[in-house]
């Protein structure tokens, strides 16, 4: 069915359905103690939503406090070792500076004239002289021994077969 008009000026068209309204009529006291008693309990439920979700917020303010408590106690830590490698690295830049300084004031003290000076004064040393030379005269005889001389070249025994069975006869 088909509702379309042709005309220069449609007519308004009437809905299929029409919502029933509702009749008031008179509440009698049972139902209006009833009523009042449904509205209690909804603003009492509503009372306890509200504070429930007012709990819920709460909790979750503090639970991003304390998340964000945990993250500034662990930069907070994270800074400290840092500082503590910074400062460990700086002695150790000292101490190689000193060690480098120390190793060069030994180099220059190492010199061979400091050092004989030092040995003739504070040891009583002397130079050798050619008086506390003694020369050996060695014979040319060798003493080494050549390692072929020595050695017995192993027999390889190919027949193994043949060696068992004179283990076992015992020749």
């Amino acid at each position: 069915m088909t509702r379309y008009q042709y005309e220069t000026s449609p007519r308004k068209l009437e809905p299929e359905f029409l919502p029933r309204k509702k009749v008031k009529r008179d509440l009698t006291k049972e139902e209006i103690k009833e009523n009042i008693k449904k509205q209690a309990k909804e603003k009492a439920n509503q009372k306890r939503a509200q504070v429930a979700i007012k709990k819920k917020v709460v909790l979750c303010i503090a639970l991003v406090f304390g998340m964000l408590l945990v993250v500034s106690y662990r930069n907070s830590l994270i800074t400290e070792s840092f500082n503590k490698v910074k400062d460990l690295k700086a002695n150790l830049a000292t101490l190689q500076k000193e060690n480098q300084q120390t190793e060069v004031s030994i180099e220059s003290n190492l010199n061979l004239n400091k050092i004989e000076e030092e040995a003739q004064k504070k040891l009583g040393m002397q130079k050798l002289d050619n008086n506390q030379k003694i020369y050996i005269n060695l014979p040319k005889k060798d003493y080494v021994e050549s390692a072929t001389d020595s050695t017995e070249i192993a027999k390889i025994n190919t027949n193994w077969f043949q060696e068992l069975l004179n283990k076992l006869t015992g020749k």
